[in-house]
C-alpha cells in the first residue's frame, strides 16, 4: 500500500500577504496607495484583480459625485435616487471588501466584471 504525499503547502506568509493588498485596497485612498506600493513589491493575482476592482470603483464613485450634484437639484426623487445609488455603492464595496477578506478573485455584482476588462493588465 502506497501513500500519496500531499502537495508542497503555499507558505502562509504569501498567503497573508495576498490578502493584505487585497483588502487595504478597500480601506480609503491611502490604503489604496498603500496597497499599489506593498504590490508593487511582491505582484499576486489576488492583489492586482482587488487593486483593479477599487481603482474601477473609485472612478465610478467620483462619477457618481458629478452625477449626483446634478440628481440633488431634482426635489425629492433626485435625493431619493442619490441615496438609492448610494447605498448600492456601499453594498458593492463591503461585497468586495468581504471577498477581499476571504481570497477570492469574486468581482462586484453589476460592475466588477467591467472593471477587470477595463482595467485588465493594470497592476500585473
Amino acid at each position: 500500500m502506497e501513500t500519496a504525499t500531499p502537495p508542497p503547502a503555499v507558505p502562509a506568509t504569501s498567503a497573508a500577504e495576498d490578502k493584505t493588498v487585497a483588502i487595504l485596497s478597500y480601506i480609503t485612498l491611502i490604503g489604496f496607495i498603500a496597497a499599489i506600493v506593498i504590490h508593487s513589491n511582491k505582484k499576486t493575482k489576488l492583489g492586482a484583480f482587488h487593486l483593479r476592482q477599487v481603482l474601477g470603483f473609485f472612478i465610478t464613485g467620483i462619477v457618481v459625485g458629478v452625477g449626483g450634484v446634478v440628481l440633488a437639484l431634482i426635489p425629492i426623487l433626485g435625493i431619493l435616487m442619490l441615496l438609492a445609488i448610494w447605498l448600492g455603492m456601499f453594498v458593492f464595496w463591503i461585497l468586495g471588501l468581504i471577498a477581499a477578506i476571504n481570497g477570492q478573485m469574486k468581482p462586484m455584482p453589476v460592475v466588477g466584471q467591467l472593471y477587470q476588462n477595463w482595467f485588465g493588465t493594470t497592476f500585473d
